[in-house]
């Protein structure tokens, strides 16, 4: 009931794949719009981001320690007391956002300069989008009866941060073409002469990332239940 065994990878890669999902206009525009895809490649970004202790807390001290005591051990404890599966999927992860909000009184002690009413404000978007993830994560315990794969869950959610949910997305690509000068040059046509032409791709990559964060949450909603199904679930969703 831990979650600490039978230890499944299928699980997990399935959990991974629907964050990925989830993620799709994210990922977008960190592997292509910003060119990140051969730093993945060749792992440049993982060894730099191991290499401090800032990335060493957020993606393995942070994801290991809160899933072990908000989903192993808080959650079984309210499946023994015979908790409603819906309850337990959407009261649980409330302890985990409120463990977040000490976070206001760091912030106003490293910026005493903002006023206080956006620093609250600021506090209650960070406790929305950790109860949120919360949820999620507990879903994904009770349907895969594993840890783990709320632990890979946190980590990926952890390493891509919040999505983008306005503004414009893209950079200013260089194209180098040959443009006809219709003159001659030392008695023979020129056929060309060398120019760089500045492209906006700017609105082609702000359309293609919406349009994929959109379908990025809807391909979340249909694989949901699918990609979490397990023979270890520790809870039937479907006969309650």
């Amino acid at each position: 009931m831990l979650g600490w065994w039978p230890v499944n990878p299928v699980d997990v890669l399935r959990t991974t794949l629907l964050c990925a999902i989830l993620f799709a206009g994210p990922l977008f525009e960190a592997a292509i719009v910003e060119g990140r895809w051969r730093d993945w490649l060749w792992g440049t970004h993982v060894v730099e981001t191991f290499s401090s202790w800032t990335g060493w807390r957020n993606l393995v001290a942070g994801p290991v320690t809160e899933e072990i005591v908000f989903r192993s051990l808080l959650v079984p404890l309210h499946i023994l007391a015979k908790v409603a599966p819906k309850n337990i999927v959407f009261i649980t992860p409330l302890y985990f956002g409120i463990a977040h909000i000490h976070h206001l009184y760091e912030f106003r002690l490293t910026h005493p300069e903002v006023p206080v009413l956006p620093a609250v404000l600021r506090t209650v978007v960070q406790f929305t989008y950790t109860s949120l993830f919360g949820f999620f994560a507990t879903f994904v315990y009770l349907r895969t009866g594993s840890v783990y794969t709320a632990i890979a869950a946190h980590m990926f959610c952890n390493w891509m941060g919040l999505p983008r949910i306005w503004g414009r997305v893209g950079v200013r690509a260089s194209m180098q073409i040959n443009v006809p000068s219709g003159g001659k040059k030392g008695g023979t046509r020129d056929l060309g002469t060398s120019a760089t032409v500045k492209r906006d791709l700017s609105t082609l990559w702000t359309v293609v990332y919406y349009l994929l964060l959109i379908l990025g949450a809807y391909g979340f909603y249909i694989n949901l239940f699918p990609l979490t199904a397990s023979s270890n679930a520790l809870i039937d969703f479907s006969s309650n």
